[in-house]
């Protein structure tokens, strides 16, 4: 069965940062017993991602680049934002280096990346962590099966074998 949209997929990977000259940087991988299940063609995927893997079957490998500008674009320099350290009374202060999660005037969802903590405030990167990269990815697909009503109904998959426990 080759992959289609609004098919339940799971994919082993490994993706590296290409850097300009040519080496790969890891990033991260796969569990060799855990695959990533995702649910494909409703737009949780970048768009060029499911474009490689479209038509693929189980057992499949494929080696692929994906740009910065295909990816999560390039970094914005401005695109920081100094956020006040009573926001972290409670949580404690976070370390350089840590990604917080939160959410922009519109609801929206966006990773902050800690970029220096003071006594004043805490300065984060809105930049998505893997803006400005040129990704690689070594793929080999799992398994594919259509998805079921409930899955298309939820906006998500519910494990390769369709069941989420929920």
């Amino acid at each position: 069965m080759t992959i289609e949209k609004h098919h339940v997929v799971a994919v082993h990977y490994t993706l590296n940062a290409l850097k300009e000259n040519g080496e790969k940087s890891f990033i991260e991988k796969t569990d060799a017993d855990n695959p990533f299940t995702f649910l494909y063609g409703v737009g949780m995927m970048l768009p060029k991602f499911e474009e490689e893997l479209h038509g693929m079957s189980a057992g499949e490998q494929k080696s692929f680049t994906i740009t910065a500008e295909e990816g999560y674009g390039e970094k914005q320099e401005d695109a920081t934002v100094q956020l006040p350290v009573e926001m972290f009374e409670q949580s404690g202060m976070p370390p350089v280096g840590a990604i917080l999660p939160l959410q922009d005037p519109e609801g929206n969802h966006v990773n902050a990346v800690v970029l220096e903590v003071s006594p004043e405030a805490v300065t984060v990167d809105l930049n998505h962590p893997m803006a400005g990269k040129t990704l690689h990815f070594d793929i080999e697909v799992v398994a594919t099966r259509p998805a079921t009503e409930e899955e298309l109904a939820h906006g998500h998959a519910h494990g390769i074998d369709g069941n989420s426990g929920h």
